[in-house]
């Protein structure tokens, strides 16, 4: 696990050194252990490296045999020893046990087609001194992050838009597309980030590059949900048997490493599972940890201790507060790089500390797991609006949200309010693509008020975030099941756009934390998708199959329990006594119209409901807003106004052409 930062000039002048230096600098926490450097004339790359596999022999770059191809990778090939050893059956010669190694064999043999073969999170630059050609290349799922940009005759890339924003002619501005994408779909869209002129290489994508540009940027994999009787037909029992068993694979795949391995333990379905798995196929000492919440709204601390004491594990609970996540708040930002919603990541950060702490580098989880097998709200909300859509009229039928929201069934006359003024918006569009996600656009979509009116005038002669989902939606996406579609979209724009980024990877990794993710495994969610709706959604019974082959290893009440959102506090962190001094600054009325991203009296006004209503609380939609705000500015501040640099890495190996050479 590391990062990675380089640059293809197709000018005259050879790439800086000083430059790379501290493009690498900026993504320091995420390879503290060891930093390496390429250079080629036009080209070079820098890696900053997390020792896991191959302690001493592993640093990058690493090259095949006659070293024409040079390779720097973030993240990890989960299946290189079996890929070895099928190299060396070819002829292929290595000088390590590192599984960057395996790529640059893979690549000399299998040239593209190498990616079908791996299994792993990866996101990975190889160099062809002969053709002069740069491959990049990101894993499935896009666990592992890959940013680009082109200066000029620059081509950069970078782990973190961090690094590439060292580059002199980049622009450190806060792009209001990105802000229009976020407060409408929760996430951005691959083609964007919040700086101008910086995008993702898309995941499951792969880009060659020459001195005449990029010559090819392909999708060499994306999951195909099955349609109405294409899905598989077995009996559930052997169903979740097969599941199961790509599970237990799929977990000792993740524990290879020459460093201890952790668990992260929420007390939920998914990462009890992941636990039970690891303690299934593992007889080393488990160790876990879990967030706890001072706020016994967000606490699962009960179930977490019960799951402690069923596996036998030692468990390490952060308890978090308010303050505290107000505290770290800016570091959170900085590491992930976009606008937040949620203070979600917050207490995730604060739990990989703690990881750290403890001398683990690795940490297996529970993510992913909603997304591939139909776990979340917002799956069940759209099987209930369609099956209302039949019968618009119907007072029984909307009844059914209560099984999903409880809170509806508090007020009976509120609630019927409710719904028909809420979720019955669009009821009867079925025929929409994004149908399943219409409710949820729309209430975030009224964050948009929030933004200065000049950026909603630009904005309101562009393609709408929607439009432009639409436009990437693959070919057989209309053949999907409407289950699939909604998880489809659910990946594409949550998982890839919000989860994994700020959540995932940056959280995990601002403490030089290797996040593994057994459940994001591609052989499960091809399985996962290929599966009936009624084997994912049972009734209103969500993650049905899931269930099912989690029962011989999880208590009944772990295995049964009702899927609960993961949240953190967020009013009383940020509003009220409690809060910190930078809040104030950030939202008062000169910074907000100094920033000129938002419309100081809409600002104010939100500001305002917040404080009088602290302890009686706020809509979600409120929360969420507030947090946009002190997001933004955060953003604006830490990368446009008072931008925070690093200081340039300090190479440990240096590799000039083909020549291994001392460093400075």
């Amino acid at each position: 696990m590391c990062g990675i930062a380089g640059i293809y000039s197709r000018g005259t002048t050879a790439v800086s050194r000083e430059l790379l230096l501290e493009m690498g600098g900026e993504i320091q926490h995420r390879g503290p252990d060891g930093v390496g450097l390429y250079l080629d004339e036009l080209f070079g790359m820098v890696n900053t490296r997390l020792s896991i596999v191959d302690l001493a022999g592993g640093d990058q770059p690493l090259a095949n045999e006659d070293r024409r191809f040079w390779v720097m990778q973030n993240g990890e090939i989960y299946n290189s020893p079996e890929l070895q050893a099928e190299l060396e059956e070819l002829g292929h010669c290595f000088a390590t046990r590192c599984d960057t190694e395996v790529l640059v064999h893979a690549y000399e043999e299998w040239g593209c087609d190498s990616l079908n073969r791996l299994n792993g999170a990866f996101a990975f630059a190889i160099w062809d001194r002969q053709k002069k050609e740069l491959f990049l290349a990101r894993d499935r799922l896009g666990i592992r992050p890959l940013f680009i940009a082109q200066y000029g005759q620059d081509l950069v890339f970078a782990s973190e838009c961090k690094s590439i924003l060292r580059h002199p002619q980049a622009v450190r501005k806060i792009d209001p597309v990105g802000l229009h994408e976020t407060f409408s779909l929760w996430g951005m869209a691959p083609e964007q980030t919040s700086f101008p002129g910086i995008r993702e290489l898309s995941p499951g994508h792969f880009m060659r590059v020459d001195a005449s540009g990029i010559v090819e940027e392909t999708c060499w994999w994306d999951l195909c949900f099955a349609g109405a009787t294409d899905g598989r037909q077995e009996s559930e029992e052997d169903l979740a048997d097969e599941l199961r068993d790509i599970l237990y694979s799929s977990t000792r795949l993740r524990l290879r490493a020459d460093v201890p391995v952790a668990v992260y333990l929420s007390g939920g379905l998914d990462s009890s599972l992941t636990a039970a798995m690891v303690r299934q196929v593992s007889d080393t000492p488990l160790h876990s940890f879990a967030v706890s919440f001072a706020d016994p709204l967000f606490d699962e601390r009960i179930y977490q201790e019960q799951m402690a004491r069923e596996l036998n594990t030692d468990l390490q609970s952060v308890n978090i507060h308010g303050p505290e996540i107000a505290q770290v708040f800016p570091e959170v930002v900085w590491l992930s790089e976009k606008p937040l919603l949620r203070t979600a990541p917050a207490p995730l950060l604060l739990l990989s500390r703690a990881v750290r702490s403890k001398g683990y580098k690795v940490v297996l989880t529970g993510e992913g797991a909603d997304e591939v097998l139909a776990g979340y709200n917002i799956f069940r909300e759209a099987k209930v609006r369609r099956f209302w859509a039949r019968q618009p009229e119907s007072e029984l039928r909307p009844l059914l949200l209560r099984r999903l929201y409880p809170y509806l069934a508090q007020n009976l006359g509120r609630a019927e309010a409710f719904t028909r003024a809420f979720f019955r918006k669009k009821l009867t569009d079925v025929g929409d693509p994004l149908y399943s996600h219409q409710i949820r656009f729309q209430n975030s979509g009224r964050m948009q008020q929030l933004l200065r009116r000049s950026l909603r005038d630009d904005l309101a002669g562009m393609t709408s975030p929607q439009e432009r989902l639409l436009q990437r939606l693959p070919q057989g996406f209309n053949d999907f099941t409407p289950l699939g579609k909604a998880q489809y979209l659910e990946i594409k724009t949550f998982l890839q756009g919000y989860l994994l980024h700020s959540q995932g990877d940056r959280m995990l990794m601002g403490n030089s934390v290797e996040g593994r993710f057994p459940f994001l495994d591609y052989r499960v969610a091809e399985f996962a998708a290929r599966l009936p709706d009624r084997l994912r959604i049972r009734g209103l019974n969500e993650k049905y199959l899931l269930r099912k082959a989690a029962a011989p290893l999880l208590p009944k009440n772990i295995a049964t329990r009702e899927k609960r959102p993961y949240r953190a506090p967020i009013l009383k962190a940020f509003v009220g006594p409690n809060a910190p001094e930078y809040v104030h600054d950030l939202l008062s009325p000169g910074s907000i119209d100094q920033a000129g991203l938002f419309d100081v009296q809409v600002t104010a006004a939100l500001v305002k409901k917040c404080v009088n209503n602290l302890e009686k609380g706020v809509s979600e939609t409120d929360e969420m807003a507030l947090v946009s705000v002190i997001s933004t500015m955060l953003l604006s501040q830490l990368f446009v106004s008072r931008p925070k640099h690093c200081s340039p890495a300090r190479a440990c190996k240096i590799v000039i052409g083909n020549r291994q050479v001392l460093p400075e």
